[in-house]
């Protein structure tokens, strides 16, 4: 069933458009290690997504023959709450110029890259795929879940118009080497892991452990530099007695499920490797007398609280002190787990468990703070 499709050998041109995040760069590195020649990338720099001149000119330019489409404008809760606009914009943008010029230009296979968030904020668990638009969506990431629930539509629309094979893929809380490690606008593992090696630093006093993390993923805000007990400048203690404590953001019992973002990239390429009247069969097979779903979740299978989460890392990391739960805070939908039932029928597995997964992504978190000493 699986194996490069026969109209698009080792040297097919695939375009990942979006190769230098996380999501796009697993994609890029696995492509590569199976022997996928002509790759083509473009940094934003040097082709803006949402600029529809831009992109058509891509496509007319280059003869791709099909289409990663990991490229968005991503975040946590704090981001999408704090950038809905952006969030629903430049997602309906990236997606709406990517897959139309890719038609025009007669690419014939796409890959789309959702988001659990498309499902309904009391979705019944876990969340199948037949779940879509069957309820309200959780509202601190609406405009994000929208963007994303527009392109499995469009996806949809393309395919019974004009006979192309637009795949799309919903996965779980992704994680993994090259993670946005922002302190406001990341995901809530890297949250989790720079909030108490930070801890483990300070309670050390390692004051050039913590400028070299600054100088790699970015400046500490002032309001947990205060709960980790270090002043406005690194090496001088906080006015609180320096307290060193990690504050994470609601009660800690929402449950989330975590992908490995190579795993991710894994379950992406079987995917894209299916042969088209496989992948029409096996989406039709049977949880439902309803309209068939167009797309396929990816995940593990299992979930945990963010407590649960939380004390894995803090483990693994060695910090020893206080963590304190703001429960004043949001913490989204309280519970997201997919079904994999019709991944499964693919027959693909993921290879990183929780614990190996994460700890796979500290060793290359360490790495990147050692080399910034």
């Amino acid at each position: 069933m699986t194996g490069p499709l026969p109209e698009y050998s080792l040297h097919s041109r695939i375009f990942v458009a979006g190769h230098r995040g996380m999501v796009g760069s697993a994609i890029l590195r696995l492509l590569r290690k199976k022997g996928y020649e002509n790759l083509i990338t473009r940094r934003s720099s040097e082709l803006d997504l949402t600029d529809q001149r831009a992109v058509r000119q891509f496509f007319a330019d280059e003869s791709v023959d099909r289409v990663v489409l990991a490229a968005a404008r991503v975040g946590g809760i704090y981001a999408n709450n704090t950038y809905p606009a952006e969030f629903i914009h430049q997602n309906l943008m990236i997606q709406s110029n990517v897959i139309h010029e890719a038609w025009r230009s007669g690419v014939k296979q796409l890959l789309f890259l959702g988001s659990s968030c498309i499902y309904p904020r009391d979705c019944p668990q876990p969340m199948r795929e037949e779940a879509l638009l069957t309820g309200p969506l959780e509202v601190t990431n609406e405009p994000y879940a929208v963007a994303k629930i527009a392109g499995i539509k469009m996806c949809e629309a393309y395919n019974r118009q004009y006979d192309t094979d637009y795949r799309a893929v919903m996965p779980t809380n992704l994680y993994g080497p090259g993670d946005n490690y922002h302190l406001q606008n990341s995901h809530v593992v890297p949250a989790i892991i720079r909030k108490y090696h930070l801890a483990r630093l300070a309670r050390q006093q390692d004051w050039d452990g913590i400028e070299a993390d600054e100088r790699t993923f970015g400046p500490i805000p002032r309001d947990i530099r205060m709960a980790l007990g270090i002043g406005q400048a690194t090496g001088q203690r906080a006015p609180t007695g320096g307290l060193v404590q990690v504050e994470l953001w609601g009660s800690g019992q929402a449950r989330r499920e975590f992908l490995h973002v190579d795993d991710m990239a894994s379950a992406c390429l079987h995917i894209m490797e299916i042969d088209r009247q496989n992948w029409q069969q096996a989406l039709a097979e049977g949880d439902s007398s309803g309209p068939v779903p167009s797309f396929v979740n990816i995940g593990v299978g299992k979930d945990c609280t963010i407590r649960e989460l939380a004390e894995v890392i803090r483990e693994m990391v060695g910090f020893h002190g206080e963590t304190r739960y703001d429960t004043s805070q949001p913490e989204g939908t309280p519970r997201k787990l997919l079904d994999t039932r019709r991944l499964q029928r693919f027959g693909w597995q993921p290879s990183f468990s929780l614990a190996d997964g994460l700890r796979n992504v500290y060793t290359w978190y360490r790495a990147q703070t050692e080399n910034g000493r």
